[in-house]
């Protein structure tokens, strides 16, 4: 059975499978046409759970490694010859009714709608080629970034905290090297860090490879509960808590303004760090609700980006942080990257400064309303935690069914959702909720997903699927 070798600890474990496996095609150990092994079987090898695995194979499907048949498996396709590799057989011709069939509409990833990015970037982009300001742009970038791109992001930031200062503003490549950069400057290896009892898989893997201890907080619907972190806080000392407080990730959940406070007095009284990952604040169509930051100033670093609101290609994320963190936080920028791109940073100031990120928030709030209503009108009968301008749901599964066994079946059947294993930061219960992306498809393509979903859910014999 083929096993994937990889050492790159620092990106998610279905990544390094995606790698390892196009490695393998281009040396020549898989050949076209070679079946690889079940989901199953590849978990348990690698101790992983099948929905890992189903994540490593969509990428690698995504990459044009390999198809998916119903009812068969998964197959090596025939690649190009690379440079001083083994030539790689053909594999024999496919029906046009088999590659349709294989098609996956992917509901995994929580992201934009791409409908209107391609005319505005354009125009973006050709702005960018005129400006005068490209050559400075084009050179190494000292001291953390211009001085302009800070305060682009300072005006972003402003939003939700109006009196932020563009001298405390860090520049990052993308939101999620911005919680690298926190976590890695505000904790030390062994630490416990603290995060909800399902959080984003990148907070997981970030604190795994870095040698933190993650330990999960119990939450209700309205998300962290304040009375889990003094308990948690006693138990374990923990120096970080990485919280979302606004369309959790991947519950949906939103804070209200009283728990804000408990939680910032909670890491006053046991000096705690909060790293407030804001990424989907943007969502509320008016500034409601504070961020943690607003809180706790003083012991908070706030996190957001443009990856969500406007084109995930723009990697460019702003950590809005105390004086006294400034210099750790900066100093991990440049070991890590060096410095965030000074010609992407320039593109996102402009977007800022011209009003078009505004335009195109409005415009995905819109277009997630839309896709909100269609998925309670197909999925209205089942348990969903869900906003009005959330870009997904989190679906909670009727019995029998657990999440792994969900997203197996959903996949076969052509759609890919995200099991609630995913999110789990330990390892220590079954899940049954699944999360499903909204953004990423045509909306008639999003119905006919929901509606497949829906027949699953409706099935009294789940196993006639397999």
């Amino acid at each position: 059975m083929w096993v994937p070798h990889y050492s790159d600890l620092a990106q998610p474990v279905y990544l390094m499978i995606a790698d390892a496996l196009e490695q393998d095609i281009g040396s020549g150990r898989l050949v076209a046409g070679e079946r690889l092994p079940t989901l199953k079987d590849l978990a348990e090898s690698l101790n992983v759970t099948p929905g890992t695995i189903g994540r490593a194979y969509d990428e690698a499907a995504k990459r044009g490694l390999v198809v998916g048949e119903v009812g068969r498996g998964t197959f090596v396709l025939q690649q190009r010859q690379l440079q001083g590799s083994a030539p790689v057989p053909a594999a024999p011709p496919k029906p046009a009714t088999a590659q349709r069939e294989s098609a996956q509409i992917d509901l995994s990833i929580i992201k934009p709608n791409d409908a209107h990015m391609t005319d505005w970037l354009r125009g973006a982009i050709n702005e960018l080629a005129a400006s005068p300001d490209l050559g400075q742009v084009l050179d190494y970038v000292t001291e953390g970034g211009h001085a302009t791109h800070k305060q682009a992001g300072a005006a972003w930031i402003q939003r939700w905290l109006p009196e932020a200062r563009w001298q405390q503003v860090v520049l990052t490549s993308g939101a999620q090297h911005g919680l690298l950069v926190a976590i890695s400057s505000l904790s030390k290896s062994d630490d416990v860090v603290l995060c909800e009892s399902f959080c984003y898989p990148g907070i997981i893997s970030l604190a795994h490879s870095m040698g933190r201890r993650l330990r999960g907080v119990a939450m209700d619907e309205h998300g962290l509960i304040p009375e889990a972190l003094r308990a948690a806080c006693v138990e374990h000392r923990p120096s970080l808590l990485v919280c979302v407080t606004t369309h959790q990730n991947p519950t949906n959940s939103i804070m209200p303004h009283a728990r804000r406070q408990a939680i910032a007095e909670i890491a006053r009284e046991f000096d705690l760090f909060i790293v407030d990952d804001d990424i989907y604040g943007f969502l509320e169509p008016a500034p409601d609700y504070q961020p943690l930051a607003a809180y706790a100033p003083e012991r908070s670093v706030y996190l957001t980006s443009l990856s969500k609101s406007v084109l995930p290609a723009l990697r460019i994320g702003y950590l809005y942080a105390p004086p006294q963190t400034l210099s750790r936080l900066s100093s991990m920028v440049r070991s890590s990257v060096w410095m965030p791109s000074p010609l992407m940073a320039q593109l996102a100031s402009n977007l800022i400064n011209s009003g078009m990120a505004d335009q195109l928030v409005r415009v995905q709030q819109e277009e997630a309303a839309a896709r909100q209503q269609m998925a309670r009108e197909i999925l209205g009968k089942y348990k969903i935690r869900s906003q009005p301008n959330s870009f997904h749901i989190w679906l909670e599964l009727p019995e029998p069914w657990t999440s792994d066994e969900f997203a197996n079946l959903a996949r076969n059947n052509g759609v890919t959702v995200v099991s609630g294993s995913q999110f789990l930061p330990e390892r220590s219960h079954a899940t049954c909720g699944v999360r499903i992306a909204l953004m990423a498809p045509k909306r008639e393509e999003l119905g006919f997903a929901l509606t497949k979903l829906a027949s699953l859910l409706d099935s009294p014999e789940p196993r006639l699927f397999y």
